[in-house]
This record gives structure tokens, sequence and C-alpha cells, in this order.
């Protein structure tokens, strides 16, 4: 098929005609098609060299070959090193998803443990984010779970607080983490503050890999006890030394001679990779975490490691060792930029024998087996696709598959969840969550909050995405509910000019069994699928899955605002003065009650703000 006379220039062309003008100096360089999509992000040290590499019309990998075909214009940014350029580069990959790069796709934050400073009793807590507190951290741990274990076991050993702050202002009698010998009591004076400090700094000996002095310093303390016969106490500090124990055989291979270390494997088989990563910290291993970078087939692995690194490590702080299991071909650069990060230095290696060597082989072959895992669940979530689009008459199977379901109580706490899957399972980065905003909705019209959230859905992608080159608009609607959803939400979608998005309404069927699922489409008559079909599974799958992540959803709201104090509400009131209130009257239903009189007698509130407090609280009756 030949182009028309008029289109404009692409590939090599494009290409020369912009060495003329470009300077020798480091820099990043984009690379555009004819929509003025970015295909590539890519960094020089000297950028007249590296793009005159493209001008040449032979020597490049397939990949490559296309990538410059679909040239029809380029954008260049110059730095003043080249560290500065691969910084940037890396930005812009993450930012712009180019269609050539090397991207990491799974990039959310990992968990630690932190535990707070400035409190008289600190508080030992699972911390997710920027660390914007005045605190101890430790982590990275691979998963919430391997962190969640890890503090029930250190809550066993320590008996450290985990309520917050006002919790902890707020209460008179001891709560049930004491009576099951989970804390020890620090907001009723249960223990003093010295040997609640004393327990604290024993826990962050322990995370800072200190965990055999701890260990025996409690073996220390039990055999003095049993001497004394102070036996219950002994029995206390045998249950202490065991969950430390646990804690130590839950983590696994404990290296000896890698204080602190991110071990980071790569396998590549047929255009697919996997990168496995192993967080080793103050010589505890805390967990691993597999990663599926987008590659193509031409890819080495020195330029999928050295990408993946980048960008792993933008949002993340650096640990002091890499230890790869492929050398990556601007180590000197990835050094300099991620110590310039960290603050200090930081090495990168690729060990050959001895203990870092076989920490590197462990991270490898759970990436080959990860990997492999993966392919064939690929292979059968293909074939299921291929039955959906048959069973739903779609012209190609659905690379995005959009599931939404609402949940409430009477109307409370509602909340709408759409779950996203396509040719590799659950998309769970794309769920997305949405309070019921709709003040006019009558409470329990599922018609009317699956109308708002869809509307707000589309408004979104026609606003973000209009010309649908994204991969942010779905090829099939799944509903949760019968013709009635399905005619509320072909109500919208005409509304919003999108009918050609095709929608089925999942309905529970005859005794609203499992199994007996009906299907509508609008025009359509009801149908159903054979009951052992895999695609019916399928579809309960997806159902299921939306299903939880709704109510999971909801609860955590209905959880929330059941703990929310009305003097979070309070204009003027913030922590200390919350604090200082609490302290005087005991709760938030004592300072409601309260008279202006005994509001103005606390400490920290002035006249002013006692009135305003006295007003909120009157004034709502």
């Amino acid at each position: 098929m030949t182009e028309p006379e008029n289109a404009a220039p692409r590939g090599h062309e494009v290409i020369q005609s912009y060495l003329r003008t470009l300077e020798t100096s480091p820099g990043v360089y984009r690379m555009l098609d004819d929509q003025s999509r970015v295909l590539y992000v890519g960094k020089a040290r000297n950028l007249r060299a590296r793009v005159s590499s493209y001008a040449r019309p032979t020597g490049h990998s397939r990949r490559i070959t296309r990538m410059i075909a679909d040239t029809a214009s380029m954008m260049f940014l110059t730095t003043r090193t080249e560290t500065e350029a691969l910084l940037l580069e890396q930005n812009l990959i993450k930012q712009l998803k180019p269609k050539f790069n090397v991207l990491l796709r799974d990039d959310k934050s990992f968990p630690q443990i932190q535990v707070t400073t400035e409190h008289a009793f600190p508080q030992i807590r699972k911390h997710r984010g920027a660390k914007t507190e005045k605190a101890a951290y430790y982590g990275p741990f691979a998963s919430a779970g391997a962190v969640n274990r890890t503090l029930n076991q250190l809550q066993k050993a320590f008996l450290l607080r985990n309520c917050s702050d006002s919790q902890f202002t707020g209460r008179t009698r001891p709560c049930l983490l004491y009576q099951i010998k989970r804390c020890s009591g620090p907001c009723v004076g249960l223990i003093a503050e010295d040997d609640y400090r004393a327990s604290v700094s024993d826990a962050q000996r322990f995370l800072s890999g200190k965990s055999t002095s701890v260990q025996e310093t409690l073996a220390a303390q039990m055999a003095q006890a049993s001497e004394a016969m102070e036996f219950e106490r002994a029995a206390a500090l045998r249950d202490r030394i065991r969950a430390l124990t646990q804690v130590q055989t839950v983590q696994g291979i404990n290296p000896q001679g890698v204080a602190e270390a991110d071990v980071i494997a790569l396998h590549m088989d047929h255009g697919q990779a996997c990168v496995q990563v192993f967080f080793i910290r103050a010589n505890q291993n805390w967990g691993n975490k597999d990663f599926y970078p987008r590659v193509g087939e031409d890819v080495d692995a020195a330029e999928v490691l050295e990408a993946f690194i980048g960008q792993f490590y933008d949002t993340k702080e650096p640990p002091r060792l890499l230890l790869l299991s492929n050398a990556i071909d601007n180590e000197d650069l990835m050094i300099d930029a991620l110590s310039g990060k960290a603050g200090r230095k930081v090495e990168i290696a690729v060990p050959l024998r001895g203990e870092k060597a076989e920490l590197v082989e462990g991270a490898a072959r759970n990436a080959r087996e990860s990997l492999a895992r993966r392919m064939s669940e690929t292979a059968t979530q293909a074939k299921l696709l291929r039955g959906v689009a048959e069973a739903f008459g779609l012209d190609s199977p659905p690379r995005r598959i959009e599931v939404y379901d609402n949940s409430h109580i009477m109307g409370t706490n509602a909340v709408g969840g759409m779950i996203v899957a396509g040719p590799e399972g659950f998309m769970k980065n794309q769920y997305r969550k949405y309070n019921i905003k709709g003040e006019d909705l009558v409470p329990g019209d599922d018609f009317g909050m699956m109308k708002e959230v869809l509307t707000r859905r589309f408004t979104r992608l026609l606003r973000d995405d209009p010309d649908r080159t994204k991969g942010l608009w779905p090829d099939l609607l799944l509903i949760d509910g019968g013709a009635g959803q399905v005619s509320a939400v072909a109500e919208i979608m005409r509304e919003y000019n999108v009918e050609d998005v095709p929608m089925v309404g999942v309905a529970k069927g005859v005794d609203r069994d499992a199994g007996k699922e009906e299907f509508h489409r609008i025009g359509q008559r009801p149908f159903a699928l054979r009951h052992n079909d895999p695609v019916l599974y399928f579809i309960q799958r997806l159902r299921d899955e939306a299903h939880r992540f709704a109510i999971g959803t909801h609860r955590a709201k209905r959880a929330k605002s059941q703990m929310a104090n009305p003097l979070d509400e309070v204009p003027g009131v913030g922590a200390s003065r919350k604090r200082a209130l609490l302290a005087h009257f005991g709760s938030a239903k004592a300072v409601s009650r309260a008279n202006l009189a005994d509001l103005k007698a606390v400490d920290g509130v002035s006249a002013a703000l006692a009135e305003r407090i006295y007003a909120f609280f009157h004034d709502r009756g």
C-alpha cells in the first residue's frame, strides 16, 4: 500500500535533517510519530553522535528499524552532565510510557516499619509512602503481609503500642492488646517510661540486625528471673524469645556477609522478562518481589536491567549495594546517579563466587520460575479472552475488561468499585474506587449509584484520552446486574456518545445460584452459558473480584467513619489542642457537652477558640 503524495516525511530523512543544528553536549532526545505520540526516549553523552547513528540506513535491530520508520519528528533537551540526562530520561519514560522503551509497569512504593520518636511512648506501625514524619524507618519489605507478620511478632516480643496518639491519650483502661500480651499498657501507666524506652531500643536494635545480642540479653534476663523464682516473668521472657526466633524463621535465609543490599536478577524468554528483587537489610532477608517490565524481542539483558534500575529507584532510596545477575552498559553513570540520589556511596556488583553469588543465583532461579508460571498463565488467559469474544460477539479478544460493582448498607458509606482485567490477568494498578457523592440519590438506589460511577468514569476518559490512543478505554464493560442496570448504563453511554463500547450485564439468574448467570445486552434476549464452560467460570471470577474490591472499599470507609473524631472537624483544633481537650475531658462526647467556662479552662485553648468549639457543637442541634 503506497502512502499519499502529501504524507509527511518519516524515518532516516527526518532524523538526518536534525544533525546540522544538534549540539555535542549531553542530553535527552525524544522520537515522535506523525501524530506527535512519543515513540522512544533516549539519553546521550553526545547528542549529535547518538542521533547520527539512527540516520544510518542499515545495522539496526528489527525494533529500532520499526522505530526509525515511524519517526516523523524529534525533540531535544540538553543537560549539564550525562548523569542528569540519565535521571531525566527515566523520568520521561515513566511519565510518557513510550512504545519502544523498556518500561517498568509495577512501580508502587514498598511498606516499611516506622518507629515514632516524638512521643514519650513511641508507636510502632506500618508505613508506606514519603518519610514526612520524624521517625525511624526500617525496610523496605516486599509486601504488606511481610510487614504485618513482622509487626505481629515484634508486638509479642517487645510489647510496643500500635494505637494512634489520640487513642493513647483518650484511654482510661488498657485495651484488648494488653489482655492478650501484645502491649505493655503505657496508656494507663502500667509500665514506666524508661522501661518502655528500653523495649523500644531493643526493638530498634533487632530491626537493625543486632538480633543475636537482643536475644542473648533476653535469655540472661530469663535466667535471672528463673533463679529468683519469678517464673511468670521468666515465662513471659521465654515467649518473647520465641517470637523473635519466629521472625527470623519467616525471613528465611539471612546472609551473614551482606548487611544492606538489593539483589536484582533478570530472566528473559521469548520477548518477555522477569526481574526478581530481594531486599536485604540489617543482614536479614525482608522478602522479594517480581516485576515484569515491557520489553521487545531484540532487547538485550543489559538494556533491560539498566532501564529497570533507573526507573525502580526513581522514587525509592537505593541501598548501599546492588547485586546484579547481569552487567549493565553504563555502570559508572548509574552509580553516580544513585549515589547523588541517596547522598552517599552506592556500589553495583555482579558477583561470581561466594555468598553474594549464591544470593544472585537464588534470585535468578526465582525469576526463571516466576516467568515460566506467568507465561503459562498468560497462555490460559489468552484462550479465555478468545472465548469471551466468541460468547459476546466481539470483533477480537478484549485487551481491557472493566467490571463495576457498588457496595453500601442501606445507602450509607456508599462506594463504587472498578476492577480491570486483560491478557496478563487482573491489572490491580488500574483499579479505581468511587465515593458516591450524589446528594439527590435515594438510599439504596443501585441504578443511580451505577450511573454516577459510569458518568464520572467516561467524563474522565473523554478528558484524558479523547483519541483512545493511551490504552485507557475498555474493550468490554461488565456490569453486576440485569436489564435495569444495563439500561441505565446504556443511557449514559448514549449521552456521552460512546455507544461503540460493548457492554454486558451479569445477572444472578434463577435462584441467584452461581452457574445459572444470565447475560444481558442491549437489544438482545438474555442468554446463559453452559454450566461447565470455562468462560463462565472466568466471568464469575471477574464478578467476584469486583464484589470483593467494592465490599473491601466500603468496609474501610465505614470503619473510618466509625473511628472519626468530631474534634477533627472543628476549625482551629489541631493535634496538640485535640490531645489537650481529650486529656482534660476524657472523650469527644464530654467536650461536646462542656460549657464555655470549662472549655476556656483547658491549657492551650484561648477564649476565642473555646467559643468556636462551643458554637460548633451547640449550633449543630
